[in-house]
């Protein structure tokens, strides 16, 4: 749980209501003071942030996750105010100009016990609407002093308002930058010149003298550098003049949810201040927080997704589990309601829910699970979106290359799996929609650079396998990809980063690729056979499955870089497959040319490479399970931005209905409960066995899938093979009303007749 930009873990929590349990007469602040220095809590100035995490705790105990000591009373607090107390102060009437008043400063309170204090508390009391306090955060308080009169007014400067439509639409700054450079800007909280002066010009110039001297102040005590000073005016009283005169510029209006409406004025303290703000850190994958001992999956997947607002993290929660209780369900039924319904598509609406943020957390689970094996396949692959019938949905392109009106999205994604085929999760989702004017373009691609072309997917998908590659220094990654994917670029990435993800790609004859003088083809063909191996080739509508025997050469070959093109050779292994003693009735039969980073110096080895690439078809399997299975194409948003959203959620859904899958032939023995939770299990067995009494032993997750699979139409012949995901998908529906029931009548079934 993030809390004032801190990571508030089971551990801490539980560390907390350990040391409350202990020591119950402690106090906050000591309570406080400690929990800073578990987690190493500070300010930019070195110092601990204890009064952040009193808030923090605060927050804790009114959501019911701790339980805080009484409070107790300040003894000190009485000593601290009579010793601070309020100088009778009396301002002379002053009528004059600026040059009347002698030199004019502006004088840091240095301290709240100093005499400086007691003045400043006087004139803010006496005649400020809002007197001395409370100021926010971190703050900084200025005297006026004129050599003439005396002290004439005062300023204070303090932390800024966490959200402001208007200033924040001005700024520009995205919600994560906001929350990273918030403490760089700095509110004028209070700007009191004393009714008795009336001096033109004065204001402005002494928020001139200010804009001079903060940042310098502020960095002493804080080592914070502020770049822009903000300030609230109520219009209803004052004009905000001086500060247009200061050159302070009007942002917009307040909402005014909180009283009457104000200007809302900002001065840059830098010419860069925008670009300052707007700057926001990169966190990189294996960084963000996750939720490590949740015991939900929609929690784990998502738990450190890049929401911010706990609010809209909760609704995140709630769909995935709603979708992924109904797959197949429309949003309204899915979610069960009219209000949330209408609160799912508020969610998908919202601006600072995007693709890349909802999946954040799924790609960090993702890599945890890469860790745990020696080899994984990082497969990717493209594939479109129709929703062509959706004539409301803005921002659409074609998906056809060809004169064809099909409208929708393009989808290029990368899907990690072991080598026995189980799916890990998603690494890299590239969404987007094409330019209608760009169609019958194809002829001028020679003309763009790799930058400019859809083929940069191939190059990015690359480039985050490599990023994963280094959080898990043990597991060995491959990238693989298919013909589309054959271009000179893709291979030069890979030689960029020999320490990266290994690269394997099957070639495009029409290429016409070279190695030293030969093309690929009659290079290859001059190698020995090392071996056979057979393929399993699946079934499709055209073709009826097969089992393929396939003669396999390999050799270490260097690549000639396409004629025109300004690149190096490159060294690469080949892996030749071609089908041999094929039936008549076969049309196309299989011809592999694998070129890949992955060192071939024998003949297992080629095999093993071949297998890799046949694993290639599963998230092909992926896509159909998407949109046979969650029916992302059904889905009716006002514009694409929506759909990205929603289908961020669909994607994790699929893959894990489509995990279930292959885990249940991956691990056929384990426990069902690595899977399913513990009411799913007990209430499936009980539907499933008609009685009422559970086993003694957990059963094994093969055992459960059956069952599950079972309630969608799976009859577990000896014939019919394991379950598949339609069956899965049909099961999961149904599972949902039993748990309910179960959960329902728990009591009942254990208290007995």
């Amino acid at each position: 749980m993030r809390i004032y930009g801190q990571e508030f873990s089971p551990l801490i929590i539980d560390k907390i209501k350990q040391r409350v349990e202990k020591t119950p007469e402690i106090s906050r602040r000591e309570l406080s003071r400690c929990i800073c220095e578990w987690m190493d809590w500070r300010a930019a100035n070195g110092k601990y942030k204890e009064m952040s995490c009193r808030k923090a705790l605060i927050k804790l105990q009114r959501q019911g996750i701790i339980d805080l000591p009484v409070q107790q009373k300040n003894s000190c607090f009485e000593k601290v105010a009579s010793k601070n107390g309020r100088e009778n102060m009396e301002t002379p009437e002053i009528e004059c100009e600026l040059e009347g008043l002698g030199q004019i400063e502006v004088e840091m309170v240095a301290s709240r016990h100093s005499k400086k204090s007691s003045i400043w508390n006087s004139l803010m009391d006496k005649y400020h609407p809002l007197r001395g306090g409370p100021l926010c955060g971190a703050q900084i308080r200025y005297l006026i002093w004129s050599s003439n009169y005396g002290y004439i007014g005062g300023l204070s400067f303090s932390a800024a308002s966490f959200v402001v439509k208007k200033r924040d639409e001005y700024i520009r700054w995205s919600e994560g930058a906001r929350r990273e450079n918030l403490q760089r800007v700095v509110c004028n909280s209070r700007f009191l010149i004393c009714p008795t002066v009336k001096v033109p010009n004065l204001a402005s110039y002494v928020l001139g003298l200010c804009a001079k001297r903060l940042v310098q102040d502020w960095i002493e005590r804080y080592n914070i550098e502020p770049v822009l000073m903000e300030t609230y005016v109520d219009q209803e009283h004052h004009s905000g003049a001086s500060y247009r005169a200061a050159n302070w510029i009007c942002a917009g209006k307040t909402s005014g949810r909180r009283g009457s409406v104000k200007a809302i004025y900002l001065y840059g303290l830098c010419s860069q201040w925008r670009e300052e703000l707007c700057r926001e850190r990169e966190i990189p994958l294996g960084e963000s927080f996750r939720i490590s001992d949740s015991q939900d999956w929609a929690e784990d997947e998502f738990g450190s997704a890049k929401i911010y607002d706990p609010r809209l993290k909760r609704r995140l929660f709630n769909l995935a589990r709603d979708f992924y209780r109904e797959p197949q369900a429309p949003i309204p039924e899915a979610c069960g309601s009219t209000a949330e319904t209408k609160a799912a598509y508020r969610f998908f609406a919202n601006k600072r829910v995007t693709m890349e943020r909802v999946l954040r957390g799924h790609i960090e689970s993702t890599v945890e699970r890469i860790k745990k094996h020696q080899v994984v396949l990082s497969v990717q692959d493209t594939t479109s979106l129709n929703y062509t019938t959706h004539e409301a949905t803005e921002g659409l392109g074609p998906i056809s290359t060809k004169d064809s009106k099909a409208m929708g999205l393009i989808v290029h994604d990368t899907m990690t799996f072991t080598e026995q085929g189980t799916p890990l999760g998603l690494l890299d989702v590239q969404l987007w929609a094409r330019d209608s004017e760009d169609r019958g373009k194809k002829y001028k691609r020679k003309e763009k650079s790799i930058e400019e072309k859809e083929s940069i997917k191939w190059l990015k998908s690359h480039q985050r396998a490599c990023e994963v590659q280094k959080l898990c220094p043990e597991t060995m990654i491959v990238s693989i990809s298919d013909r589309e994917s054959d271009i000179y670029e893709l291979f030069l990435e890979a030689e960029k980063n020999p320490q990266g993800a290994k690269l394997m790609v099957r070639c495009e004859r029409s290429r016409n690729r070279k190695a030293e003088e030969d093309f690929l083809w009659a290079r290859m063909e001059k190698e020995p056979v090392s071996g056979f191996y057979g393929v399993r080739v699946p079934p499709k509508s055209s073709r009826p499955g097969r089992e393929a025997k396939m003669q396999v050469r390999y050799a270490k070959v260097t690549l000639k870089p396409p004629r025109g093109k300004p690149y190096p050779p490159i060294t690469v292994w080949l892996v030749y497959a071609k089908e041999f003693d094929y039936s008549p009735t076969v049309k196309s039969p299989l011809d592999w040319m694998l070129l890949t980073t992955a060192k071939v110096s024998s003949f297992e080895d080629a095999i093993q490479r071949l297998s890799w690439y046949t694993t290639r078809w599963n998230i092909e399997v992926y896509h159909k399970t998407l949109k046979s299975g969650c029916r992302i194409e059904d889905r009716r948003m006002e514009d694409a931005e929506s759909l990205e959203s929603c289908l961020a959620i669909d994607m994790v859904v699929a893959w894990r209905i489509y995990h279930l899958t292959k885990l249940s032939r991956e691990l056929p023995d384990a426990p069902c409960s690595i899977f399913f939770e513990e009411a799913e299990w007990k209430a499936l067995y009980i539907y499933v066995n008609k009685k009422v009494e559970l086993p003694k032993k957990e059963p094994t997750l093969r055992e459960a899938t059956r069952k599950l699979a079972s309630l969608g139409g799976f009859l577990g012949r000896k014939g019919d093979g394991e379950p598949g995901t339609i069956t899965l998908w049909r099961g999961l529906v149904k599972l949902e009303v039993i748990t309910a029931t179960y959960i329902l009548l728990v009591p009942h079934l254990r208290a007995g007749p």
